[in-house]
């Protein structure tokens, strides 16, 4: 049995962040209308999730609001965003420095265990 093709749309059919920013424009100002109960099948056929149609509004307005107002407002947006990136690779290189150094301590354990050598660990009930 052949698959069925779904008819094709004007929105591209890739990840989110693929997309153009008219295309983005076009599914804020697309959805802008839809009652509640339209809106899920609106975002599924898309492939996009509610908190990216939220994102993409959000962005939408900010940019609306700077360009109408005659300031630039997108700075702060975008330092906020480049401070939530370092804060999350900051998170992830602590968690690893500290698997790496729980690998380095079992590491010295097992030698001491194995090979003789001494183990110069703290014991964790202090003796």
């Amino acid at each position: 049995m052949p698959k069925k093709k779904s008819p094709p749309t004007n929105e591209p059919s890739r990840r989110p962040q693929d997309w153009t920013s008219e295309q983005k424009l076009a599914v804020v100002l697309d959805a802008q209308g839809l009652a509640e109960d339209q809106l899920g099948g609106f975002l599924r056929q898309r492939g996009l999730h509610q908190a990216t149609l939220s994102d993409w509004r959000e962005t939408v307005l900010r940019g609306a609001k700077a360009e109408l107002g005659g300031r630039s407002d997108k700075q702060p947006g975008l330092e906020a965003k480049r401070i939530r990136e370092l804060e999350r690779e900051l998170v992830r290189k602590d968690r690893a420095l500290a698997e790496a150094a729980a690998l380095l301590v079992l590491q010295k354990k097992f030698r001491a265990l194995m090979g003789g050598e001494e183990d110069d660990t703290e014991p964790k009930n202090g003796r």
